[in-house]
């Protein structure tokens, strides 16, 4: 038997934990919602889900969020919200019917009410400040909070801990002239936590403000509406918003996030083996050769479940900019070209619905599989990480060298040459065949916007590789014409979630009338249960 490290057994003692937390205690009083008012609220969501397509595994945290500021528009007592919130995640099938404590509901609304109180005493902002922009970020955090309260992560919290507890031993800043100035412990620290969570879980930043706020103040999931803090917390929101920011912005975090994305593999392949059965975990861990199957399997699992979603990650994607596409051309790019210009052609409308589903079919079926000789350094990596060790690996961060104003802008003005170039010949090549100026916008905008997609898709599929691809000089030749595209793309992608018309529409004249018939619809079932029942 190999000597399991002390970290590793702390991991083993955590899953155990949160093994033992997930049965559920028959005598406990569960939350029921109608099936056929869940069916058809399920339904609904499904179809939000692919207008509104975001990571998997932010879609719930996402529609927790939609659903508070809905309710915050007709709604100010944290009792009737919670309740009304719980059962709508219920009823959409973001949490099981019949499974969760009614307790919970409880729970919500301390946590709601805490957050009513702060948007209701935070101060004037700051001059230049925005002030939506600070209520849709503690919005978010809510969000975090309550998705925690239903579905605590403890195993995945326990796993980001592991993670980051090695990675602050291996990971060391490069000194020397290059750097600018020598970066503290706990800086260093910090950014290792945050780059975890992106590498492994793939975290959004409301998450991690969420994660580092909770670090900031270890008592905030306990505080209530009437502890004397949440004054001065509310007092001081914008500060505390602009700390985090600053943070999360950090010159060097993706520096950080680069190494730890590079090494997240055996730690989730660690995790999976746990998860099978905690309660047997040390036998298993404990026999390296044992452990080395264990981690074949579960990196087979992995490699198969990270195909289907980089397919349902694609699928998503090229339905809900398709759907846009498709409700924008009849909405603006058919009338104007038709009444306006009078250069109307199906020929062209077609091929600018068509060509960027094309584009991200094409983006997908390019991505190569893991190298064969990547499982071997998988479950290298595992079993270093897993057992006691005498040598300790080091990645070095280097700082990137400060280039001097000459250098600077030659290159500034090089990349606007590509940029320009770019897309350039795209226009020039849409011109020739008949492109109207509404529809070659059009046309760029989804061609960005798909790119972009594509491009974080792929990025995707590589999350189980721990040694890094060499790139040829046809990839750097790509990369020269078609980074503006992305770079365009990515910047479109943030507003399109900010400003997304159609979300907008569905969010103001469908979402709450469709919500207030399934409540009443529940309210309905029920009635005619209790009249059956008075029959017997």
């Amino acid at each position: 038997m190999a000597e399991i490290s002390q970290s590793t057994k702390s991991l083993i003692q955590k899953y155990q934990s949160w093994y033992q937390s997930t049965k559920v205690d028959p005598n406990i009083a569960t939350i029921h919602v109608d099936e056929v008012a869940s069916a058809l609220a399920g339904f609904y969501e499904k179809i939000r889900e692919v207008v509104e397509w975001r990571e998997e595994q932010l879609m719930r945290r996402a529609a927790i969020e939609r659903m508070i500021k809905r309710r915050l528009l007709v709604e100010k007592d944290g009792k009737e919200i919670s309740y009304a919130l719980v059962m709508e995640l219920i009823r959409g099938g973001h949490f099981p019917n019949d499974k969760m404590p009614e307790s919970k509901i409880n729970d919500v609304q301390r946590s709601i009410e805490k957050y009513l109180y702060i948007l209701g005493n935070e101060p004037e902002p700051p001059k230049g400040k925005q002030k939506v922009r600070v209520f849709d970020w503690i919005l978010a955090i809510a969000a975090c909070e309550l998705e925690e309260i239903l579905a605590p992560p403890s195993r995945e919290r326990a796993l980001i801990e592991y993670m980051t507890e090695s990675m602050e031993g291996k990971i060391e800043i490069r000194k020397g002239s290059i750097a600018i100035r020598e970066m503290p412990e706990e800086e260093k620290n910090l950014q290792i936590y945050i780059a975890v969570q992106k590498a492994l879980f793939k975290m959004d930043p409301a998450i991690i403000s969420y994660s580092l706020l909770k670090r900031k103040f270890p008592q905030w999931c306990d505080i209530g509406k009437n502890d004397l803090i949440l004054g001065d917390i509310s007092r001081d929101i914008y500060l505390i918003h602009d700390e985090i920011e600053r943070t999360l912005n950090h010159p060097m975090s993706k520096k950080f996030y680069k190494v730890c994305e590079r090494y997240d593999t055996p730690y989730m392949i660690l995790g999976d083996v746990m998860s099978e059965n905690p309660m047997e975990a040390v036998d298993k861990i404990g026999n390296p050769e044992v452990l080395e199957s264990r981690i074949t399997e579960a990196y087979n699992r992995r490699l198969k479940a990270s195909k289907s979603k980089v397919r349902r990650a694609a699928f998503f994607a090229t339905i809900s900019i398709f759907i846009t596409k498709t409700l924008l051309a009849f909405a603006i790019e058919i009338p104007f070209d038709k009444y306006i210009t009078g250069q109307f052609d199906y020929m062209v409308l077609g091929l600018n619905i068509v060509i960027p589903p094309l584009l991200m079919f094409f983006l997908i079926l390019t991505i190569r599989p893991p190298a064969k000789e990547n499982l071997q350094q998988v479950i290298m990596e595992t079993i270093k990480i897993s057992y006691e060790r005498k040598e300790r690996d080091v990645y070095l961060i280097k700082p990137t060298r400060k280039r001097g104003w000459l250098m600077q802008g030659f290159l500034t003005v090089f990349y606007f040459l590509t940029f320009v170039l770019s897309f350039g010949l795209i226009i020039r090549g849409l011109r020739e065949i008949n492109f109207g100026a509404i529809s070659i916008i059009i046309f760029l905008i989804f061609v960005s916007l798909i790119s972009f997609a594509g491009v974080k898709i792929r990025e995707r599929s590589k999350e189980l590789e721990v040694a890094e691809r060499k790139e040829s000089f046809l990839v750097f030749f790509i990369d020269l014409f078609s980074l503006p595209i992305i770079r365009m793309g990515r910047w479109l992608s943030r507003q399109w979630t900010r400003y997304n018309i159609i979300v907008v529409f569905i969010n103001f004249f469908i979402d709450m009338p469709f919500q207030k018939f399934v409540e009443f619809l529940e309210q309905w079932r029920t009635f005619l249960k209790e009249k059956k029942e008075e029959i017997h």
